[in-house]
């Protein structure tokens, strides 16, 4: 089903990258920076895109929108939530920074894909059927009901709660477009696949 409800893109890219030992969002993979890429490709197919980071990174982030962390909540929440109480009546597609080889394509297969009537529709990959929840389209709907998850004391894991809650799973045509780089050894193994 389709919407009425702009799509505004949402790059996280406020984490530490502790595992990484750099920041995720500066690794180039694609000849600029990792959150620049997924910035621009979300610039080319949501109403509008924006960078989510930490206040200490402001200044690095001159020419792009950016949504400051809240820091009201802790792990990825605290970028969704800070989005949604900035334009609270849009969907959020959010993509995570360490995701290096998501394309336009994918992105389109999703939005295409998309289902209002649901809290989120996000990607999974077909042989582990859980929800990617920094790989989904967050509809307004599913803050409230986020928040009375946090409240209730459910922990802070935005896939549990879109487990336990009406989502649509889109398994997308590439599964390696989900391909998480949180340390070096995935990020040596991306750069493997991107030279083939």
């Amino acid at each position: 089903m389709t919407s009425n409800v702009k799509i505004f893109g949402l790059v996280l890219s406020g984490g530490k990258s502790t595992r990484m030992g750099q920041d995720k969002g500066l690794i180039t993979y694609h000849g600029v920076p990792q959150r620049e890429y997924l910035y621009r490709l979300l610039e080319s197919v949501c109403d509008k895109a924006f960078l989510s980071i930490r206040d200490d990174q402001e200044n690095e982030v001159a020419n792009f929108d950016v949504i400051v962390d809240e820091n009201k909540f802790k792990g990825p929440y605290n970028g969704l939530f800070s989005a949604h109480k900035a334009y609270p009546d849009v969907a959020w597609l959010v993509l995570a920074c360490d995701l290096p080889l998501m394309d336009k394509q994918a992105v389109e297969e999703l939005i295409a894909q998309r289902d209002n009537t649901k809290m989120a529709t996000a990607f999974a990959d077909k042989d582990n059927p859980l929800p990617e929840p920094l790989c989904a389209i967050w509809e307004p709907m599913s803050f409230e009901a986020s928040s009375t998850y946090l409240e209730a004391g459910n922990g802070t894991c935005p896939r549990k709660f879109l487990i336990d809650n009406d989502i649509k799973l889109v398994f997308p045509k590439r599964k390696e477009v989900l391909t998480n780089a949180n340390s070096q050894s995935d990020y040596e193994k991306v750069l493997q696949k991107l030279a083939i």
